[in-house]
């Protein structure tokens, strides 16, 4: 028989993930509790099932994908159905988390008797012309997981400590999200400056693959930023050891959600920024 798989929740990317399980065959179900008009019908158009805590911990594998900041409130909401449930799915943390956060789930996990994995995906959400995200997987039973990978998904399992899928995701966030935080706070600096023109001409004769690579990360930043808050912030525990790199990331987190208000409201900063990228598709 195929696995029942639980998608929660059915954000930006849980609902394409969902989605995707659903038309290789699977039944995948998810929790619409509280949740707004627009998530439910993101659900129902991803032909995901609603479905109550107990029913979910029936589940063959449960799929946590949500803010970073929500993951351990949810592993610590469904414990006490899965440690009832007689089932015992296969837990994954899907999440932008830094290690120590894994280890803190996986401890609220650990009394339900169910398994853990962890996994970090990189990539955007599934669409007909893309074939990622990739799940990277770490645990004891992350090969289990990866059997997802018959019914659409993309899914390698690391060597390595529990939170090894984790400490990639933070390292290749850190660095992507890193750098277009770097760029779009000097796009922003020039701006102000009066010298946007001359970078950007700099740029185009002299780094021409990354003012295409800003082009597009920018714009796409916007609308994110509030959910790379808590990202940036788990990368600067990610990266603790060092002071520096610690207050960096901090300092990262805090650029984001500077930008995440802007967004919200008069986008001062936003549109000096759509400024400076739209001279790329001008030129």
């Amino acid at each position: 028989m195929n696995p029942v798989v639980a998608v929660i929740a059915p954000g930006a990317m849980g609902a394409p993930v969902g989605k995707r399980l659903v038309e290789h065959g699977l039944k995948v179900l998810t929790s619409l509790q509280g949740r707004s008009a627009e998530t439910i019908a993101r659900a129902q158009a991803a032909g995901l099932t609603d479905a109550s805590d107990d029913e979910i911990a029936g589940a063959d594998f449960i799929l946590s994908i949500l803010p970073p900041g929500d993951a351990l409130p949810l592993a610590q909401r469904f414990a006490p159905a899965l440690a009832a449930s007689n089932s015992k799915p296969i837990y994954v943390d899907c999440n932008a988390v830094s290690p120590p956060t894994v280890g803190r789930i996986a401890a609220a996990i650990a009394p339900t008797g169910c398994p853990f994995v962890d996994a970090g995906i990189i990539g955007a959400p599934p669409r007909p012309d893309y074939g990622g995200p990739t799940f990277y997987a770490s645990g004891r039973e992350a090969a289990q997981f990866a059997t997802l990978g018959q019914f659409g998904l993309v899914v390698r399992v690391l060597d390595g400590p529990l939170s090894a899928a984790s400490a990639l995701k933070m390292s290749y966030g850190g660095i992507t999200k890193g750098i277009t935080a770097i760029a779009a706070a000097m796009f922003l600096a020039a701006s102000r400056g009066g010298s946007a023109d001359a970078l950007f001409r700099e740029l185009k004769e002299s780094q021409p693959q990354l003012l295409a690579w800003f082009s597009r990360q920018v714009p796409n930043m916007y609308s994110k930023a509030y959910r790379w808050v808590a990202e940036m912030e788990e990368v600067s525990d990610f990266a603790g050891e060092n002071a520096a790199a610690k207050e960096m990331y901090a300092a990262i987190a805090q650029f984001y959600e500077h930008v995440a208000r802007d967004f919200d409201s008069d986008q001062q900063d936003v549109s000096m920024l759509k400024e400076f990228v739209g001279k790329n598709a001008k030129a």
